[in-house]
């Protein structure tokens, strides 16, 4: 189950959080953090992304807006959402706020009332935004496609890789879409988070959705994010079962016609493909040979990442010949 959505206030002044922006968080009942540091504040955005960032924008105001400028160019926390608060309204400190990345600034020059509709208004228009993933708060296919446009344009070498779960229809029926849920949030924390160790500067993780995540990365962070990424799931995804199917290592499933067979525990196949010795001229081109590399690794046994060595010359060739590793 995930946790409640978390509001995160960064006030290097060390002021109080604003009387009506309080009274706000605690009738949406969200969880309040409070930092100081912005360093501290921009690592706990990164590594568990909130649902809003409050700025506080008396005294200290080049930090706060160093703050937003950092959230803002990273697509990770790019997506979430960032408004200041201030004691008074100046015309040009607004147009500054702004410029850093703001989505929304709170004076009194609005009423209560109004703050508090502007904050919801906020949050309605991030959860419309269709560059995010409501449930992970990834980016989605929108951003997903940017990635990889901004690689193709500066002329990078880089690879897509197409995660997808092996088995979780079944689990879905097993268990529960609750369960299914937690199993794809999961998923979405184990691949940011080694994605955002291993390589936080170069690597880019968005989900598609349901069960399937797509990352960005540089040629030579695939094999060892990928590796990072397979024992890390084989390690954790076990304990998504209940004891009895966790000791056996399946449990029994229906078929279509009523017959019953062995459904192995979930397992994670990842499809690659780089333009090492291909051309993508679009990101579309890029999203299809990865497509077909997932589907290939689907029909190999157990948590694999399957890498497509194939030359463009060789479209024709049935069998991708990629490398594995399990």
């Amino acid at each position: 189950m995930r946790n409640r959505p978390t509001v995160l206030y960064f006030s290097p002044a060390g002021r109080a959080v604003p009387d009506t922006v309080l009274a706000w968080i605690e009738a949406k009942k969200f969880v309040l953090v409070q930092h100081r540091e912005r360093e501290a504040a921009e690592a706990h955005a990164v590594r568990s992304p909130p649902h809003l960032v409050v700025v506080d924008a008396e005294n200290m105001i080049a930090e706060g807006l160093t703050f937003c400028r950092t959230l803002k160019s990273d697509p990770y926390t790019a997506i979430v959402p960032v408004a200041f608060v201030a004691n008074g309204h100046a015309t040009e400190a607004v147009g500054e706020w702004f410029e850093a990345g703001a989505d929304e600034v709170i004076t009194p020059l609005f009423e209560a009332s109004e703050q508090r509709t502007r904050l919801d208004g906020l949050l309605l228009r991030t959860e419309r935004n269709v560059s995010v993933h409501p449930s992970t708060r990834l980016p989605g296919t929108t951003e997903i496609d940017r990635a990889m446009r901004r690689r193709i344009d500066r002329l990078e070498k880089f690879a897509v890789c197409y995660a997808d779960l092996d088995h979780f229809k079944e689990y879905n029926d097993r268990y529960s879409y609750r369960d299914g849920d937690r199993v794809i949030f999961l998923v979405s924390r184990i691949l940011s988070d080694v994605v955002k160790g291993m390589c936080p500067k170069r690597g880019f993780v968005g989900h598609i959705g349901g069960d399937d995540f797509i990352m960005v990365l540089s040629l030579e962070d695939v094999q060892p994010v990928c590796s990072e990424i397979l024992s890390v799931f084989d390690e954790l995804i076990p304990y998504q079962y209940n004891a009895q199917d966790r000791g056996a290592g399946y449990f029994f499933g229906r078929d279509r016609r009523g017959q019953l067979y062995r459904v192995p525990l979930m397992t994670l196949s990842i499809g690659i493909v780089t333009n090492e010795h291909r051309r993508f001229g679009h990101p579309a081109r890029a999203s299809e040979l990865a497509t077909e590399m997932k589907s290939y690794a689907k029909t190999l046994p157990g948590s694999v990442f399957v890498v497509d060595r194939r030359r463009d010359s060789d479209e024709g060739s049935r069998n991708p010949g990629g490398s594995t590793q399990v």
